[in-house]
């Protein structure tokens, strides 16, 4: 089991900065690739960037250039730096994991923090 626990949302005006931080607990381990997911007004959940089972990261065309994606060594902290930020931004952010273990692969979700871009 994994527990996700986003935070660092808030209300932003066009063009300003955030950063997003995730903390991962419990089989950490088990974790073979992270990512961040949002979900706008009235729409569809979505990717925003994740890190795959190699390590390398993927990143959506909507914001490659703007967002930036990292962690650190142990697995356990992942964040999302959100630069140039425009009203199409705001969304609910989701932290996802994929567990893989035994040959039993499982995602999982944090609660989701709001990002609110508006002037």
């Amino acid at each position: 089991q994994v527990q996700l626990v986003e935070s660092g949302g808030g209300l932003v005006q066009p063009g300003g900065s955030l950063r997003l931080s995730c903390a991962a607990s419990g089989s950490i381990d088990s974790i073979n690739a992270m990512g961040w997911y949002r979900q706008p007004p009235e729409k569809e959940r979505e990717l925003v960037a994740r890190f795959t089972i190699s390590g390398t990261t993927k990143y959506a065309d909507s914001v490659k250039g703007r967002f930036s994606i990292s962690r650190n060594n142990a697995k356990n902290m992942m964040w999302l730096q959100m630069n140039s930020l425009k009203p199409e931004d705001t969304a609910v952010y989701y932290c996802n994991a994929v567990t893989y273990y035994g040959g039993f692969s499982n995602d999982y979700w944090g609660r989701g923090t709001q990002v609110t871009v508006s002037s």
